[in-house]
């Protein structure tokens, strides 16, 4: 297939042989953006269609992503150190915003104050005003920090290190490490429960969650779930949230009152990130060992359809939330 490409500012933008242009292209249906880390692609996938519209070069190992305080798509290019603002309804690249330094994962804190980026290749996680991406603090808390989560209140922000098995806390007031807290095997995803009471971290090095009393710190329960437990999920109806287990292809539905496994799903290729739909019928995962994306029908369990994409597919973004933001 022959590449389209395109200047934006100094990098090449190349949209893979699909016909999607960056000026003046049709409106995208409602669309899938799956970011595959090892080739620098996004791929757009119809959802109606259960199939690639569209691929683009973004930029070096985009990773994770998430919707942007301007409605855009916030796509993190963790070796590129640059993230990306994609429009949602075009399926665009709008631009570019360089010197973001080993962005690996990114969140916006609950008062949409801070940004707060983790630099897994680095060891460093970056504090960023959100509004102006100002860097107001880098903090060299650890070996390899993933994935975060926050308070509601936004007092305090967690973050897993996956090279030194322990999750950190940092006071966003002050802009400080408040303590480590020893876990489990390379720890990757960490939620909130809804009454935040506990976090749970997943072992991705192990087969289980770590249920921990933050306030404490202290580790107050173990959940086997499968090998490889990564990623998490919450369900609609705050009861329940999904974990991924990469090594045994399945899917966890966690009781979140009980702390127990109430059900496994199927999901072949390595499930990673995970997204549903807005009317919860269809869970939409990241089959990180195979280059696909899988589709499951959450009423019978089953699998839908796996879409070919690019390599390492990992963040995914389900795009027609644009208009419910």
């Amino acid at each position: 297939m022959k590449a389209i490409t395109k200047r934006c500012g100094k990098a090449a933008v190349a949209l893979l042989g699909f016909g999607l242009t960056l000026g003046g292209g049709p409106t995208l249906a409602d669309t899938a953006v799956v970011l595959n880390s090892r080739d620098g692609t996004v791929s757009l996938i119809d959802m109606a269609t259960l199939s690639e519209s569209a691929r683009l070069y973004v930029g070096k190992e985009p990773h994770h992503l998430l919707w942007a305080l301007s409605g855009e798509i916030l796509i993190a290019n963790a070796a590129g150190d640059d993230l990306v603002l994609l429009d949602a309804k075009r399926g665009q690249i709008r631009s570019r915003i360089p010197r973001i330094s080993d962005p690996y994962h990114l969140a916006y804190s609950p008062d949409r104050r801070w940004l707060v980026v983790n630099s897994l290749r680095l060891n460093q996680v970056d504090l960023y005003e959100a509004a102006t991406l100002k860097l107001v603090k880098r903090l060299a808390v650890g070996k390899m920090p993933s994935h975060l989560a926050y308070t509601r209140d936004a007092s305090l922000v967690f973050v897993t290190l996956q090279g030194e098995n322990r999750l950190a806390a940092i006071d966003l007031a002050t802009q400080t490490l408040r303590w480590k807290h020893p876990v489990g095997e390379a720890p990757a995803g960490v939620w909130m429960t809804p009454d935040e009471r506990y976090l749970l971290v997943g072992m991705t090095g192990a087969d289980y969650l770590e249920v921990i009393d933050w306030r404490r710190p202290v580790t107050v329960a173990r959940i086997v779930t499968g090998q490889g437990a990564h990623n998490f999920l919450p369900l609609p109806d705050g009861r329940r949230v999904l974990i991924s287990n990469r090594i045994s292809n399945t899917v966890s539905v966690v009781d979140v009152e009980r702390l127990a496994v109430v059900e496994q799903i199927p999901v072949p290729g390595g499930p990673d990130c995970m997204e549903l739909t807005r009317d919860g019928k269809r869970l939409w995962v990241t089959s990180r060992w195979v280059g696909k994306v899988s589709v499951i029908d959450m009423e019978t369990r089953r699998l839908v359809k796996q879409i070919p994409v690019g390599r390492s597919p990992h963040g995914i973004l389900l795009a027609y939330d644009a208009a419910a933001r």
